[in-house]
């Protein structure tokens, strides 16, 4: 078995665990991480590796339509951990705010018809010429809140997903699990939940206290590397585990003790990890996961 990683800057120090290796049992493909790969080449790539989860994106389910990629799935046998996304409603002018709720009901829609544990949502930044960062959070509170009627009807969790504070401006005004957990807090856990991103909260103060307080309220653990330098596309900064300044043994440990029993989905968006042959980006992952993530459930 090989154990070259492609690409990454941290030699291999395991082999690639075989397809049936029970330690990948709660391992997920989130598909950002396969970018270079369709939806059907993401299953099939993930049934070959022995990875049982995919967290799956709106817009390549919307390639090949609903049904399709149910029965897809279906055949497969996977489960899917996720469906990203939603959100992205802190707009203020009318016809933008209406569009928006459209937009995540038929994803509400959608994680339903897939069988996705959680719908992600991720809040949005600012309108262009807006400043009022606070009256941006209020707006996604309240949109939240007009989604979740429809999401208890159909099942659907929402899950709100923090972002790192340098994307306030243009993707996530919510910039800390503190801050998703107090807007939370409003729903039930049934209703609402966050999401746990390594990436996006590892320089959070007091992570591990939050982590305990939101509990039930994980509806996704997602995982991935802080590499520096950064790129200059900074949404692309994200890197394979081991390679950044990420402890996972204490993510993984805090999440844990929550009792959290969900996927674990690796997420990277990633330039290189995306010119890499997709087969050699998911036994790095492995590798990685088996190493860094898994030991400490």
């Amino acid at each position: 078995m090989t154990t070259v990683d492609v690409p990454s800057a941290t030699p291999a120090r395991t082999c690639t665990p075989d397809r049936d290796d029970a330690r990948l049992s709660r391992l997920s493909l989130n598909q950002r991480t396969t970018a270079q790969w369709s939806l059907r080449e993401a299953i099939d790539g993930a049934v070959a590796a022995g990875i049982p989860s995919i967290g799956l994106w709106r817009e390549p389910v919307a390639e090949v339509g609903l049904v399709t990629a149910r029965a897809w799935l279906d055949e497969s046998g996977l489960r899917v951990s996720s469906l990203c996304r939603g959100g992205f409603f802190t707009v203020s002018e009318p016809g933008a705010v209406a569009a928006a709720h459209a937009s995540n009901i038929a994803a509400i829609d959608e994680a339903a018809e897939l069988g996705a544990a959680t719908l992600v949502l991720v809040p949005g930044g600012l309108p262009d010429g807006d400043k009022d960062i606070a009256a941006a959070r209020r707006r996604a509170v309240e949109a939240l809140a007009r989604l979740v009627p429809h999401a208890r009807e159909r099942g659907v969790v929402l899950g709100i997903e923090p972002m790192h504070p340098i994307f306030a401006a243009d993707r996530g005004v919510v910039s800390s699990l503190r801050q998703a957990l107090d807007i939370a807090d409003v729903f039930a856990p049934s209703e609402v939940g966050v999401v746990v991103d390594t990436y996006h909260l590892w320089w959070e103060p007091s992570i591990d206290e939050q982590i305990g307080r939101a509990g039930d309220r994980i509806v996704s653990f997602q995982v991935c590397d802080w590499i520096t330098p950064l790129p200059a596309d900074t949404l692309l900064g994200r890197g394979m585990m081991g390679d950044g300044h990420i402890s996972f043994p204490t993510f993984t440990t805090a999440v844990a003790a929550t009792g959290y029993a969900g996927d674990i989905e690796v997420e990277i968006f990633n330039a290189d990890v995306w010119a890499a042959p997709g087969d050699e980006v998911i036994a790095t992952m492995k590798r990685r996961y088996v190493e860094l993530v898994q030991p400490f459930l």
